[in-house]
C-alpha cells in the first residue's frame, strides 16, 4: 500500500528569542505609564514566554492622541495611493522574509500547530497585506447620472483613527483582516491584541515600522480587555 502520509514543509524552530514586551506609540516603544507587566503563557507547557506590558488608560489616551494627530496632520491618508500600496507591499515581503518567527510565537502563544502556523496563516497573512495593497489605487468614486445642467459625483475617503480590538484565535489572521484594509484606506490605527496572544502582534508592529509606516500611523496597546482583569 502506497504511503499517504502528508508531510509538512517545514519543521518547527525554536531557535527565536523572545523580547519583553513593550507598547508602540508614536513611532516609539516603551513601557506602560505604570511600569507593569504580565507573563504571557505557553498554553501547551504552561511556561511563561516573556513579560508583557500592561497598558494603562494613560497609555490608551496617548495612543489615541498620535493616531489623531498622524491622520489631521501626517502624511498617511494624503499620500498618494501608490505610495501606500508599495509600503503595503513591503509588509508582505517581511511577513514572508520573517515567516518562521511569525510562526513560531503563534505557535508559543496560542498553541497552533506548526504546519497550520507556517505552512497556512503566515503566507495567507502576506497575500491578504497583497490584496488590500493592490485596493490602494482602486479605491474611487463615482459620478451617477444626474438632473440636466447639474454634476453629481461621489468620493471615498478614510474615516480617521481606527480601534482595532482582536481575538485571542488565530490573532495573526484575525488581526490582518483588520489592519490591513484600515492601512490600504488611508486611516490610523490603535490596535489592542488579546491580552493573552499578542506576540505575533508585537512583532507585526515591529515589521510595520520597518516597512515605512510613519509614526503614529499604527499604534500597539497590550495589556487586559476587561475593566476586572486588573491583574492580580
Amino acid at each position: 500500500m502506497a504511503d499517504t502520509t502528508v508531510q509538512a514543509k517545514t519543521t518547527p524552530r525554536s531557535d527565536f528569542s523572545i523580547n519583553t514586551g513593550r507598547l508602540f506609540i508614536n513611532g516609539k516603544w516603551r513601557e506602560s505609564q505604570d511600569g507593569k507587566a504580565r507573563p504571557t503563557i505557553n498554553p501547551c507547557t504552561e511556561a511563561e514566554i516573556t513579560q508583557i506590558a500592561q497598558a494603562t488608560e494613560a497609555d490608551t489616551d496617548d495612543a489615541i492622541q498620535a493616531a489623531r494627530v498622524a491622520f489631521d496632520g501626517g502624511p498617511w491618508p494624503r499620500l498618494q495611493p501608490s505610495e501606500r500600496a508599495r509600503i503595503l507591499f513591503k509588509i508582505a515581503e517581511l511577513v514572508e522574509r520573517n515567516a518562521d518567527e511569525l510562526a513560531y510565537r503563534e505557535v508559543a502563544d496560542m498553541g497552533m500547530l506548526w504546519r497550520d502556523a507556517r505552512d497556512f496563516c503566515v503566507p495567507f497573512v502576506a497575500e491578504v497585506f497583497r490584496y488590500y495593497g493592490g485596493w490602494c489605487t482602486k479605491i474611487g468614486g463615482a459620478m451617477p447620472i444626474a438632473e440636466p445642467g447639474r454634476m453629481a459625483f461621489t468620493i471615498r475617503e478614510p474615516l480617521g483613527v481606527v480601534a482595532a480590538i482582536t481575538p485571542f484565535n488565530v490573532p495573526l489572521v484575525l488581526s490582518t483582516w483588520k489592519l490591513a484594509p484600515a492601512l490600504a484606506c488611508g486611516n490610523t490605527v490603535v490596535h489592542k491584541p488579546a491580552s493573552i496572544t499578542p506576540l505575533t502582534a508585537i512583532r507585526m508592529a515591529e515589521i510595520f515600522e520597518e516597512a515605512g509606516v510613519p509614526k503614529g500611523v499604527f499604534n500597539l496597546l497590550t495589556g487586559p480587555g476587561a475593566w476586572w482583569d486588573n491583574g492580580s
